[in-house]
């Protein structure tokens, strides 16, 4: 079996492949390393043979982790790491080890899954865009607060927003003007994430007219799903990205 992790800023999303690597055992997203343990070894019959992970946190709390896989199940971890090109992409920043590894991967699993130029939009705590040309070179991408950090942000720096997450489910049923404070800031900010995502569909089409792929993954990629119905929903892009990164032959 094979233990898959994407090591965020604030979750942990892991998956456990059999020895068929299209089944998945298992999986689960976790907010910190010992809920991680707790999901693994709930699975009935688990037997770890390899490891691999992707982490954006630090190298001490990276370490750390490692070092608790490898004394819970007894097995070695490959983790990503920079690279200039890999897998036919070319990183395109200036400092090729700064590009986050989270966008890195994901932009090799939609280049791998595409073919030809795409633009791969994540949606997590924050949300990237990243535009590949059919050569593989990275023309660059984009970086903007995500639903968590804008929501957080209202919170915390306004007095009289306060709801919970089950009223902001609900908030979102609908993108009327609100008549509520949860309505209101729940729909504004989705309308921004909307407005931030057409924006890269002008870009890209500038840049290769129709004939692109886009990808959509992160925990948030449904709520802008339906404005790009061409678009090709893949919640484990990163995952792709991770096996062309750490292989295991």
């Amino acid at each position: 079996m094979i233990l898959e992790l994407d090591c965020g800023n604030s979750f942990i999303k892991w998956r456990v492949l059999g020895a068929d690597v299209r089944k998945v055992i298992g999986e689960g997203i976790v907010d910190s390393d010992l809920a991680l343990l707790e999901g693994l070894k709930g699975l009935e019959g688990l037997s770890l043979a390899h490891c691999r992970l992707v982490s954006v946190r630090t190298a001490e709390e990276t370490e750390a982790l490692i070092s608790l896989l490898e004394s819970a199940f007894g097995v070695s971890v490959m983790c990503a790491a920079p690279a200039r090109e890999m897998a036919g992409v070319r990183n395109g920043y200036e400092d090729f080890e700064r590009l986050g590894l989270d966008r890195w991967l994901a932009m090799l699993g939609g280049f791998h899954l595409a073919s030809g130029p795409c633009l791969v939009l994540d949606f997590g705590t924050a949300v990237t865009a990243d535009f590949i040309d059919g050569d593989g070179g990275h023309l660059g991408g984009f970086i903007c607060p995500g639903m968590p950090l804008m929501r957080n942000q209202l919170r915390t720096h306004t007095r009289r927003i306060r709801y919970g997450d089950l009223a902001a489910e609900r908030a979102l049923e609908r993108l009327v003007p609100g008549r509520t404070t949860v309505e209101a800031v729940e729909r504004g900010c989705s309308l921004m994430l909307r407005g931030f995502v057409l924006t890269q569909l002008e870009l890209a089409r500038r840049y290769w007219g129709e004939n692109y792929s886009v990808f959509l993954t992160g925990g948030d990629a449904g709520l802008v799903s339906e404005i790009v119905p061409e678009a090709k929903v893949v919640p484990d892009l990163v995952f792709v990205g991770l096996a062309m990164a750490c292989p295991l032959s």
